[in-house]
């Protein structure tokens, strides 16, 4: 499991033909996630390496899960072609599952707030 931002920086400042080799060698896991899909910097080198990543996925036929804070409209609607290509991929890929609505990061806030005040009582 890691984040386009991981992979973003890890292929930053490779040559083209280490880049490949990168992202060749995602596909070696039975399995990878992918977490934060639409968070990338919105460049058309990270757009490309994106991309890159998800159809050499695609091609190994190998199964992926790709988390988003994207609603399903906003991958069905994409802004650009470049995101449009991506999306698309990602799409015939994966089954879009709605896990729910709620801020996870806040609700762990939220308990860990509870917590600390239960110690300082």
């Amino acid at each position: 499991m890691t984040n386009f931002a991981r992979i973003l920086n890890t292929l930053t400042g490779m040559y083209s033909d280490d880049r490949n080799k990168f992202i060749d060698s995602l596909n070696r896991y039975s399995l990878l996630i992918i977490d934060d899909l639409g968070m990338e910097r919105n460049s058309e080198f990270a757009l490309e390496q994106i991309f890159n990543v998800i159809d050499s996925r695609s091609r190994s036929k190998k199964p992926l899960i790709v988390t988003t804070n994207l609603t399903l409209d906003e991958l069905n609607n994409p802004s650009d072609l470049n995101r449009k290509r991506i999306y698309e991929r990602v799409l015939e890929q994966c089954v879009p599952l709605k896990i729910n609505n709620q801020n996870i990061r806040k609700l762990n806030a939220m308990e860990n707030m509870k917590q600390v005040k239960e110690l300082f009582s």
